[in-house]
């Protein structure tokens, strides 16, 4: 009992599957990076955590912007609440900076990018899974007083908290849903990164 939660009656369990993993991560990042109220917040990598982290920066009252290389996610980061979208490092630093940064890529090397527009005693919180080599710039991370983060889950409340959000329709989960017959299409789909965002499979 002590690993369980009560699932709001608002919350559908195909919007309930998503908020259960990648939901509560990126509600916890942001919790655990605890910005200024009414901050600046960066999201780096709009997929899966990213979409979500969006929504949940902004439900919380950030300033977010979106960091994201592909022109087909642009209007989609808008959608979801991003205040800006920009390519790079260099764009979110003329955009105005970051005091956050949620690293939800699959990439290091576009969080390396990102931290050109972390401000001084800025964060990375580091939520995404990448493959590629992570090396931090030792004189921008001293001389700035940055913080790396790495998150996961952290507490149980925030799990809690994340499910109220999306039940008072200030988070919604972009989904796409499978019946339990396709779930190789979905997972070959999700090995090609063409869902967007969530694959849910029912049953």
């Amino acid at each position: 009992m002590d690993g369980t939660v009560l699932l709001p009656d608002a919350v559908p369990y195909e919007l309930a599957a998503p908020t259960l993993c990648a939901g509560y991560t990126v509600w916890a990042a942001i919790r655990r990076a605890a910005p200024r109220p009414a901050g600046r917040v960066a999201v780096v990598g709009i997929g899966g955590l990213g979409h979500l982290a969006i929504q949940y920066a902004k439900a919380a009252g950030f300033h977010v912007t979106a960091v994201t290389h592909s022109p087909g996610k642009r209007d989609v980061a808008r959608q979801l609440g991003a205040d800006e979208v920009v390519a790079d490092g260099a764009g979110l630093k003329a955009a105005g900076g970051a005091d956050v940064i949620m690293h939800t890529s699959n990439s290091h090397a576009a969080v390396l990018s990102a931290m050109e527009g972390l401000r001084p005693w800025g964060k990375v919180v580091m939520m995404g899974i990448a493959t590629d080599a992570l090396a931090l710039p030792a004189l921008p991370l001293v001389s700035n007083s940055y913080q790396v983060i790495g998150s996961a889950h952290n507490g149980l409340e925030y799990l809690v908290e994340a499910l109220d959000l999306v039940a008072r329709g200030a988070v919604r989960p972009m989904i796409e849903l499978f019946d339990k017959e396709r779930v190789a299409e979905a997972y070959e789909k999700v090995a090609a990164g063409d869902v967007r965002f969530k694959a849910v499979v029912t049953y």
